[in-house]
């Protein structure tokens, strides 16, 4: 959990940029793909990412904008993208300018239990990083080169001429 505010500043940023650049890449026609039939869509997906800043972290008492439609994503990759941006934007300020770091030990009902905002914070990031992930799969199902996020994809090591990995 974390300690201090800019401790998770400094993390959320990082993720967050990683995160951008994989929405970034999304194409209208590749937000329709799918695992199966039954399972969220690649703009569902990212969707949901860009939304959930405001739904889980508003329930800590922050205040601070959110994207409109919730329920539905939208058709635009640039509009699913820049809510996105535009929703960490926002939250990053609400946590700085809202809370100290002792606001950090304080409990907050979260789905039914009491959750440190510090605890919050790091399972937020988690949700994020792990819908991340699933973007990735969908996104080569759909065609789609997949951004650097921790380290070089396949397609950078052949540009860097050299042997990827399998």
């Amino acid at each position: 959990m974390y300690r201090a505010i800019e401790d998770f500043v400094n993390e959320y940023t990082n993720e967050a940029k990683a995160t951008q650049r994989v929405l970034d890449a999304l194409t209208d026609a590749s937000l329709a793909q799918r695992i199966t039939p039954e399972l969220r869509s690649l703009g569902q997906i990212g969707w949901h990412i860009a939304t959930t800043i405001h739904e889980m972290i508003s329930r800590t008492g922050l205040t601070f904008a959110s994207p409109e439609g919730e329920e539905h994503a939208p058709a635009s990759a640039a509009t699913i993208a820049s809510a996105y941006r535009s929703s960490v934007a926002a939250v990053l300020e609400a946590i700085q300018s809202q809370w100290t770091d002792a606001k950090l030990a304080d409990s907050s009902d979260m789905y039914g239990e009491m959750w440190p905002n510090a605890l919050t914070l790091r399972i937020f990031l988690s949700h994020e990083i792990h819908h991340r992930g699933e973007m990735v799969v969908l996104m080569r199902q759909a065609g789609l080169r997949v951004p650097e996020i921790y380290g070089p994809t396949r397609e950078d090591w052949i540009e860097r001429g050299m042997e990827p990995l399998v």
